[in-house]
């Protein structure tokens, strides 16, 4: 979270308001002391005020303690506390129990206290505690004077009503900053995103023309070597598909690039027959929802590049089937498979995230004895009305 966000300015704010409103408990006290006490009232004065920067700074520890900003302020812990009954201590020669400036000067400072501990610990320890300061306070006015109980005890309700305030401010810091953290994480992965996607978009594209090009420079090269004509007419058709390739390149880094199906198909027969091998279409997308023509179209380009790269192919048979429950499959078979094993490169794994992403499955892999097989299944054939 930056110092600048909106979530920082939140906390700070919140942090502010606690501050402002639980330092001024302690420092109540001068107001309570008996002045003609004199060394006495000036002491208590002094520990009230010592109390009020010790409670706050403890209480700016316990709240980055509770939202996992900072470790458990146990020395701090220990010098509010000294200072807290050393302040309750002084302050009871310089007040009385009758007119209730002790149970006020004891329930200011202990609720200081409380309150910095508040985010720290549990609410049965917290309630606990509260009682036993509230006893401390109140007891004596109360055993002097009952009709004084309704009174203390609207003032023990008072500081529960302040820890809970006090507890909920902490609890909707927290959130806030985990909303801010979410934001955060939800932008990084649209970034994340973003990168495989072009990465995706890039490798479909480059993958694919680059080992047209490579086959078909290799031919030119031998038909060079041989002193045939038709080493430029190969030359020339490289070309070609560079400056295409180019075009799609530049599409992918300006956005606009999209895999339409029908073009893929007319596409993909000639990379392969440039290619020198043979291509079979059965099947077309038409009637079929923009978004599975997109996908089939990934499919197709994708299926064609693992062609090129990986396997040693002369025929390829594409065909599209739909199924009686709306269901489209798109099969890519080519006779290039290695006997000994086939292996193919990422760009499959990027197709299967792709229609995962669209309610689809991929099927690729080895058919026996010489061929490969990739089966794209997408749900959803019809275009909306």
């Amino acid at each position: 979270m930056t110092p600048t966000s909106r979530a920082a300015r939140v906390d700070l704010t919140m942090r502010a308001s606690l501050y402002v409103l639980f330092a001024g408990l302690p420092l109540a006290v001068t107001g309570q002391v008996d002045a003609t006490q004199g060394t006495l009232a000036t002491l208590a004065a002094g520990l009230s005020a010592l109390q009020a920067v010790a409670a706050v700074m403890l209480l700016h520890q316990s709240i980055d303690y509770r939202l996992g900003r900072g470790p458990k302020p146990r020395r701090r812990i220990v010098i509010t506390a000294v200072l807290s009954l050393a302040t309750v201590a002084v302050a009871i020669p310089v007040t009385s129990f009758t007119d209730g400036s002790y149970a006020f000067v004891t329930v200011a400072v202990l609720t200081s206290l409380l309150v910095a501990l508040d985010p720290m610990i549990s609410t049965t320890s917290l309630t606990v505690l509260a009682l036993i300061g509230w006893l401390v306070a109140a007891g004596p006015a109360i055993y002097q004077d009952g009709s004084r109980f309704g009174a203390h005890l609207t003032l023990l309700l008072v500081v529960a009503a302040l820890l809970i305030t006090e507890r909920w401010t902490v609890w909707t810091m927290g959130v806030i900053r985990q909303l801010e953290e979410a934001q955060q994480v939800k932008a990084e992965l649209a970034v994340a995103e973003e990168r495989l996607r072009f990465a995706r978009d890039l490798h479909d594209v480059a993958g694919r023309t680059l080992s047209v090009v490579a086959l078909k420079a290799e031919l030119a090269a031998q038909l060079g070597k041989r002193g045939r004509p038709e080493a430029v007419e190969e030359m020339l058709e490289v070309r070609r598909i560079a400056q295409d390739s180019l075009a799609e390149l530049r599409a992918v880094v300006s956005g606009l690039r999209t895999a339409r199906f029908d073009e893929e198909l007319a596409g993909a027969r000639s990379l392969l027959d440039a290619a020198g091998i043979s291509c079979r279409v059965i099947g077309d997308g038409g009637g079929l929802a923009e978004r599975t023509r997109a996908t089939l179209g990934w499919a197709v380009r994708e299926a064609t590049t693992n062609v090129l790269r990986h396997s040693r192919a002369t025929s390829c048979t594409i065909e599209l089937d739909r199924a009686a429950d709306g269901t489209v499959t798109l099969t890519m078979i080519n006779d290039g498979a290695d006997g000994a094993g086939v292996t193919h490169g990422n760009g499959l794994t990027g197709l299967a995230e792709r229609v995962a992403d669209a309610g689809g499955t991929v099927d690729a892999g080895p058919v026996p004895p010489d061929r490969f097989r990739v089966a794209v299944s997408l749900p959803q054939t019809r275009e909306a009305a």
